[in-house]
């Protein structure tokens, strides 16, 4: 139950961090200048909305490491089993070393 609260609020993550990363103006000038038509510009700043969607984005890549390590915490199995399967199969199959006996196995007359 929890594992799967987890693994929504982290695909709600991701979403929101694959949108803040493409908003960025990069050298090709990015979503956010083609979306906001110079509205970012004129609300933050050139310099501010840059600044702004950094800070976002690197707390939403915290937020997506966080969850993704809680979500392998919980769906860890409880117990680990530190015994390796061909040593486990070896203690089943019982050799027998004895040597055996040669006067039983000769036939003489």
């Amino acid at each position: 139950m929890m594992t799967g609260i987890l693994i929504g609020i982290h695909t709600i993550i991701s979403i929101l961090l694959i949108a803040v990363i493409l908003m960025q103006a990069g050298q090709g000038g990015g979503l956010a200048g083609g979306l906001s038509s110079g509205m970012g510009s004129s609300i933050f700043g050139g310099r501010a909305a840059a600044t702004a969607l950094s800070k976002i984005t690197t707390w939403f890549a915290i937020a997506f490491m966080t969850v993704g390590i809680l979500i392998s915490l919980t769906s860890a199995p409880e117990t680990i089993d530190s015994e390796s399967i061909l040593k486990r199969e070896a203690d089943q199959r019982l050799l027998d070393l004895s040597v055996p006996d040669i006067q039983q196995n000769l036939d003489i007359e």
